[in-house]
Protein backbone atom coordinates (compact mmCIF):
# COMPACT_ATOMS: atom_id res chain seq x y z
CA UNK A 1 0.00 0.00 0.00
CA UNK A 2 3.20 2.19 0.63
CA UNK A 3 4.18 1.73 -2.76
CA UNK A 4 1.33 2.43 -4.33
CA UNK A 5 0.87 6.06 -2.15
CA UNK A 6 4.34 6.67 -3.34
CA UNK A 7 4.13 5.87 -6.86
CA UNK A 8 0.66 7.91 -7.00
CA UNK A 9 2.76 10.70 -5.44
CA UNK A 10 5.57 10.56 -7.55
CA UNK A 11 3.13 10.39 -10.67
CA UNK A 12 1.94 14.16 -9.60
CA UNK A 13 5.05 15.48 -8.70
CA UNK A 14 6.64 14.25 -12.32
CA UNK A 15 3.28 15.65 -14.24
CA UNK A 16 4.12 18.74 -11.88
CA UNK A 17 7.38 19.29 -13.43
CA UNK A 18 5.74 19.77 -16.68
CA UNK A 19 4.10 22.77 -16.08
CA UNK A 20 6.82 25.79 -15.59
CA UNK A 21 6.25 27.64 -12.44
CA UNK A 22 4.85 24.22 -10.45
CA UNK A 23 7.47 23.19 -8.26
CA UNK A 24 8.20 19.05 -7.82
CA UNK A 25 9.75 20.35 -4.41
CA UNK A 26 6.28 21.97 -3.57
CA UNK A 27 4.38 19.28 -4.55
CA UNK A 28 6.65 17.05 -2.30
CA UNK A 29 6.07 19.23 0.77
CA UNK A 30 2.15 19.01 0.19
CA UNK A 31 2.47 15.36 0.52
CA UNK A 32 4.14 15.27 3.48
CA UNK A 33 7.46 13.55 1.73
CA UNK A 34 9.89 16.46 1.35
CA UNK A 35 12.37 16.47 4.53
CA UNK A 36 12.36 12.06 3.95
CA UNK A 37 13.21 12.39 0.09
CA UNK A 38 15.72 15.34 0.76
CA UNK A 39 16.99 13.40 3.28
CA UNK A 40 16.95 10.28 1.49
CA UNK A 41 18.80 11.80 -1.51
CA UNK A 42 21.62 13.92 0.82
CA UNK A 43 22.38 10.98 2.75
CA UNK A 44 21.67 8.72 0.25
CA UNK A 45 25.10 6.46 0.47
CA UNK A 46 24.99 6.32 3.84
CA UNK A 47 22.33 3.65 4.06
CA UNK A 48 21.82 3.77 0.03
CA UNK A 49 19.15 -0.14 0.55
CA UNK A 50 17.16 1.89 3.06
CA UNK A 51 16.89 5.21 0.99
CA UNK A 52 16.81 3.89 -2.20
CA UNK A 53 13.08 2.28 -1.55
CA UNK A 54 11.55 5.63 -1.45
CA UNK A 55 13.31 7.20 -4.40
CA UNK A 56 12.73 4.16 -6.60
CA UNK A 57 8.96 4.16 -5.66
CA UNK A 58 9.02 8.20 -6.56
CA UNK A 59 11.32 7.51 -9.57
CA UNK A 60 8.65 5.20 -10.93
CA UNK A 61 5.80 7.58 -10.54
CA UNK A 62 7.57 10.15 -11.61
CA UNK A 63 8.68 8.78 -15.20
CA UNK A 64 4.98 7.27 -16.01
CA UNK A 65 3.58 11.15 -15.21
CA UNK A 66 5.69 12.73 -17.18
CA UNK A 67 5.94 9.80 -20.50
CA UNK A 68 2.00 10.00 -20.02
CA UNK A 69 0.94 13.59 -19.66
CA UNK A 70 4.31 15.05 -21.79
CA UNK A 71 3.07 14.32 -25.50
CA UNK A 72 -0.60 16.29 -24.44
CA UNK A 73 1.62 19.47 -23.00
CA UNK A 74 3.34 19.61 -25.73
CA UNK A 75 0.25 19.36 -28.37
CA UNK A 76 -1.76 22.26 -26.16
CA UNK A 77 1.90 24.40 -26.24
CA UNK A 78 1.67 24.18 -30.13
CA UNK A 79 -1.78 24.90 -30.47
CA UNK A 80 -2.34 27.61 -28.28
CA UNK A 81 1.47 29.26 -27.47
CA UNK A 82 0.71 32.67 -26.80
CA UNK A 83 -2.82 31.52 -24.01
CA UNK A 84 -0.28 29.07 -22.61
CA UNK A 85 3.13 31.82 -22.12
CA UNK A 86 0.71 33.76 -20.32
CA UNK A 87 -0.64 31.02 -18.16
CA UNK A 88 2.80 29.78 -17.32
CA UNK A 89 3.54 33.72 -16.53
CA UNK A 90 0.66 33.30 -14.23
CA UNK A 91 1.78 30.22 -12.59
CA UNK A 92 5.26 32.40 -12.30
CA UNK A 93 3.51 35.46 -10.49
CA UNK A 94 1.73 32.66 -8.41
CA UNK A 95 4.35 31.77 -6.76
CA UNK A 96 6.07 34.80 -5.97
CA UNK A 97 4.03 36.14 -2.50
CA UNK A 98 5.22 32.53 -0.45
CA UNK A 99 8.94 33.21 -2.17
CA UNK A 100 8.89 36.63 -0.90
CA UNK A 101 7.23 35.70 2.73
CA UNK A 102 9.66 32.76 3.36
CA UNK A 103 13.03 35.59 1.89
CA UNK A 104 11.74 37.96 4.14
CA UNK A 105 11.45 35.98 7.28
CA UNK A 106 13.29 36.07 10.39
CA UNK A 107 16.29 37.50 10.51
CA UNK A 108 16.17 39.77 7.34
CA UNK A 109 18.84 42.21 6.24
CA UNK A 110 18.71 45.22 3.63
CA UNK A 111 22.04 44.20 2.20
CA UNK A 112 19.85 40.81 0.84
CA UNK A 113 18.12 42.35 -1.90
CA UNK A 114 21.57 42.30 -3.64
CA UNK A 115 21.03 38.62 -3.81
CA UNK A 116 17.67 39.48 -5.47
CA UNK A 117 19.72 41.49 -8.04
CA UNK A 118 22.08 38.99 -8.70
CA UNK A 119 19.43 36.28 -9.56
CA UNK A 120 17.74 38.32 -11.65
CA UNK A 121 20.51 39.22 -13.56
CA UNK A 122 21.68 35.41 -13.87
CA UNK A 123 18.07 34.77 -15.04
CA UNK A 124 18.35 37.25 -17.91
CA UNK A 125 21.95 36.71 -18.92
CA UNK A 126 20.27 32.86 -19.38
CA UNK A 127 17.45 33.52 -21.39
CA UNK A 128 19.42 36.17 -23.90
CA UNK A 129 19.35 33.94 -26.52
CA UNK A 130 16.79 30.69 -25.93
CA UNK A 131 16.86 30.02 -30.11
CA UNK A 132 20.66 29.57 -30.42
CA UNK A 133 21.17 27.28 -27.06
CA UNK A 134 18.15 25.11 -28.58
CA UNK A 135 20.12 24.93 -31.58
CA UNK A 136 23.17 23.91 -29.58
CA UNK A 137 21.53 21.07 -27.77
CA UNK A 138 19.80 19.64 -30.24
CA UNK A 139 22.73 19.49 -33.00
CA UNK A 140 24.19 15.98 -31.50
CA UNK A 141 28.08 16.98 -31.53
CA UNK A 142 30.67 17.11 -28.31
CA UNK A 143 29.68 20.58 -27.50
CA UNK A 144 25.77 19.81 -27.44
CA UNK A 145 26.23 16.91 -25.35
CA UNK A 146 28.05 18.81 -22.87
CA UNK A 147 25.76 21.30 -22.52
CA UNK A 148 22.80 18.78 -21.91
CA UNK A 149 25.11 17.25 -19.26
CA UNK A 150 25.49 20.99 -17.80
CA UNK A 151 22.28 21.82 -18.17
CA UNK A 152 21.18 18.64 -16.08
CA UNK A 153 23.39 19.98 -13.06
CA UNK A 154 21.50 23.42 -13.56
CA UNK A 155 18.35 21.74 -13.18
CA UNK A 156 19.05 19.43 -10.58
CA UNK A 157 18.89 22.33 -8.10
CA UNK A 158 14.95 22.58 -9.00
CA UNK A 159 14.56 19.20 -7.86
CA UNK A 160 15.79 20.16 -4.46
CA UNK A 161 14.46 23.41 -3.92
CA UNK A 162 10.52 23.83 -2.69
CA UNK A 163 9.00 26.85 -5.48
CA UNK A 164 11.36 26.30 -8.30
CA UNK A 165 10.33 24.25 -11.08
CA UNK A 166 12.34 22.09 -13.43
CA UNK A 167 10.36 23.04 -16.06
CA UNK A 168 10.73 26.72 -15.42
CA UNK A 169 14.64 26.04 -15.35
CA UNK A 170 14.13 24.60 -18.46
CA UNK A 171 12.29 27.79 -19.94
CA UNK A 172 15.23 29.94 -18.95
CA UNK A 173 17.84 27.96 -20.35
CA UNK A 174 15.50 27.64 -23.68
CA UNK A 175 15.15 23.94 -23.32
CA UNK A 176 11.59 23.95 -22.68
CA UNK A 177 10.15 22.88 -25.68
CA UNK A 178 12.90 20.20 -27.43
CA UNK A 179 13.17 18.75 -24.15
CA UNK A 180 9.47 17.80 -24.79
CA UNK A 181 9.78 16.89 -27.94
CA UNK A 182 12.91 14.51 -26.84
CA UNK A 183 10.61 13.28 -24.21
CA UNK A 184 8.02 12.49 -26.47
CA UNK A 185 9.97 11.00 -29.19
CA UNK A 186 12.40 8.77 -26.95
CA UNK A 187 15.52 11.07 -28.14
CA UNK A 188 17.74 8.99 -26.14
CA UNK A 189 21.10 11.33 -27.35
CA UNK A 190 19.49 14.30 -26.32
CA UNK A 191 18.09 12.63 -22.93
CA UNK A 192 21.00 10.56 -21.62
CA UNK A 193 23.33 13.84 -20.90
CA UNK A 194 20.89 15.67 -19.26
CA UNK A 195 19.59 12.63 -16.98
CA UNK A 196 23.36 12.20 -15.74
CA UNK A 197 23.58 15.73 -15.34
CA UNK A 198 20.43 15.45 -13.42
CA UNK A 199 21.43 12.70 -11.53
CA UNK A 200 24.83 14.03 -10.56
CA UNK A 201 23.68 17.32 -10.15
CA UNK A 202 21.23 15.96 -7.60
CA UNK A 203 23.45 14.41 -4.94
CA UNK A 204 26.26 16.94 -5.43
CA UNK A 205 24.20 20.08 -5.09
CA UNK A 206 21.18 18.28 -1.99
CA UNK A 207 23.88 19.23 1.19
CA UNK A 208 24.78 22.31 -0.15
CA UNK A 209 21.41 23.65 -0.98
CA UNK A 210 20.41 22.20 2.61
CA UNK A 211 22.98 23.66 4.67
CA UNK A 212 22.11 27.33 2.32
CA UNK A 213 18.51 26.98 3.27
CA UNK A 214 19.27 26.37 7.12
CA UNK A 215 22.01 28.74 7.29
CA UNK A 216 21.16 31.50 4.93
CA UNK A 217 17.40 31.28 4.20
CA UNK A 218 16.67 34.79 3.24
CA UNK A 219 19.79 34.69 1.42
CA UNK A 220 18.97 31.90 -0.91
CA UNK A 221 15.39 32.76 -1.29
CA UNK A 222 16.07 36.06 -2.61
CA UNK A 223 18.16 34.98 -4.99
CA UNK A 224 15.27 32.22 -6.21
CA UNK A 225 13.02 35.02 -6.14
CA UNK A 226 15.26 37.25 -8.13
CA UNK A 227 15.70 33.92 -10.46
CA UNK A 228 11.90 33.57 -10.71
CA UNK A 229 11.14 37.49 -11.83
CA UNK A 230 13.76 37.13 -14.55
CA UNK A 231 12.32 34.31 -15.98
CA UNK A 232 9.22 35.91 -16.65
CA UNK A 233 10.62 37.60 -19.97
CA UNK A 234 11.50 34.31 -21.77
CA UNK A 235 8.05 33.41 -21.02
CA UNK A 236 6.28 36.43 -22.18
CA UNK A 237 5.12 35.42 -26.03
CA UNK A 238 4.42 38.95 -26.79
CA UNK A 239 1.15 40.84 -26.93
CA UNK A 240 -1.56 40.25 -29.56
CA UNK A 241 -4.61 42.17 -30.77
CA UNK A 242 -8.40 42.29 -30.38
CA UNK A 243 -10.41 39.39 -28.19
CA UNK A 244 -7.20 37.62 -27.78
CA UNK A 245 -6.14 39.88 -25.47
CA UNK A 246 -8.97 38.95 -23.16
CA UNK A 247 -8.32 35.15 -23.32
CA UNK A 248 -4.42 35.68 -22.30
CA UNK A 249 -5.79 38.04 -19.08
CA UNK A 250 -7.50 34.98 -18.15
CA UNK A 251 -5.24 32.86 -18.69
CA UNK A 252 -2.97 34.58 -16.74
CA UNK A 253 -5.25 35.26 -14.15
CA UNK A 254 -6.31 31.23 -13.81
CA UNK A 255 -2.53 30.29 -13.90
CA UNK A 256 -1.89 32.91 -10.65
CA UNK A 257 -5.07 31.86 -8.99
CA UNK A 258 -3.74 27.76 -8.99
CA UNK A 259 -0.33 28.24 -7.72
CA UNK A 260 -1.35 31.04 -5.37
CA UNK A 261 -3.61 27.97 -4.07
CA UNK A 262 -1.00 25.56 -4.28
CA UNK A 263 0.99 27.30 -2.15
CA UNK A 264 -1.50 28.55 0.24
CA UNK A 265 -2.30 24.47 1.24
CA UNK A 266 1.49 24.00 1.33
CA UNK A 267 1.74 27.18 3.94
CA UNK A 268 -1.71 25.79 5.81
CA UNK A 269 -0.05 21.72 5.76
CA UNK A 270 3.11 22.97 7.00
Amino acid sequence: MKFLMNFIKGIVIGVSMLVPGVSGGTMAIIFGIYDDLIHAVGSFFEDWKKHSKLLIQLALGGIVGVLLFSRMIEKILGKFPSIMGFFFIGIVCGGIPTLYKKATIGNKKSSDIIFLILGLIIAILLSKDPEAISVMATAGDSKGLIFLFIAGIVISVAFILPGLSTSFMLLILGLYNVTLNAINTFNIKFLVPMILGIFIGTIATSKIIEISLNRYPNKTYMMILGFVIGSIIPIYPGMPNGINILYLIISLIVGFLIIYYISKVSDIIN
